[in-house]
């Protein structure tokens, strides 16, 4: 039985793992696009299990808690949004959420509190130019370090998850009606990705975001991964659930 362990560098919220990255560690035993849907928070520095479920479908278990189930997925998207490296670097400057208000700073994408090497320092902010007619979509660029790499000198499928995953966070967070960044408590509760290609370290990558609905709690996002030269890596659709603030952060 295939076992996973969650390393503290790769977490979210203090106290467990960064819901993209678990994501993709999970689909990484499923080929092609990938959901995920995460059940409980994942515990770091623990070995938990990943166990097939039938021919296609595996769970994450801590113990007799299942963790996060992956089933095999068509991950289309209606828009794709795209912006210059220069663009993103821009954006970066409009970040909502300065790091001094920042609800998780330690967090492995895009907590202002992880040195340069360690996390991933995604800040994404609002694009200057923005489409007509459509929710705004927001940018950061994204420059992978040699650690993020995977044994085939790539970076690592999981890293692509990641990187994917706090920009629909905040994307979804932005209300196209009063253009306001709703500063409620969320936690990533499913994500879909399909990876094209993963970039080198030391390749600049620009990563934009979008909201693409509301329903009640949920908040949906979806994102893509472009080269510097415009070619799509990956893309990823999420939901976030609004949540109390202890939830967040792991105490209730």
């Amino acid at each position: 039985m295939p076992s996973i362990i969650i390393d503290k560098r790769y977490c979210g919220p203090p106290n467990s793992g960064n819901g993209g990255y678990v994501c993709g560690r999970l689909a990484a035993h499923i080929q092609g696009g990938v959901e995920v849907t995460l059940r409980a928070p994942p515990p770091l520095d623990r070995r938990l299990d990943a166990v097939a479920t039938d021919g296609t479908a595996w769970e994450l278990r801590n113990d007799a808690t299942v963790v996060a189930t992956a089933r095999p997925a068509s991950v289309e998207l209606a828009r794709l949004e795209r912006a210059s490296f220069d663009e993103a670097c821009a954006a970066e400057l409009a970040t909502p959420i300065k790091p001094h208000e920042h609800p998780l700073p330690t967090c492995f994408v895009c907590g202002p509190a992880r040195a340069h090497g360690d996390g991933l320092r995604i800040f994404p902010g609002l694009l200057a130019r923005q489409p007509p007619n459509a929710s705004a979509v927001f940018a950061a660029a994204w420059t992978p370090n040699p650690t993020l790499a995977a044994e085939d000198g790539l970076v690592a499928p999981e890293i692509l998850w990641a990187a994917l995953d706090c920009p629909t966070g905040y994307a979804s967070s932005h209300d196209r009606e009063s253009g306001r960044f709703d500063r409620a408590p969320i936690l990533l509760g499913r994500m879909s990705a399909r990876i094209e290609t993963r970039p080198r370290p030391g390749e600049r990558c620009v990563i934009t975001a979008w909201e693409a609905g509301r329903d009640g709690r949920k908040r949906v996002g979806e994102a893509a991964v472009h080269g510097e030269n415009g070619k799509l890596m990956a893309l990823a659709r999420a939901t976030w659930i609004a949540v109390d603030r202890d939830v967040q952060l792991g105490r209730a």
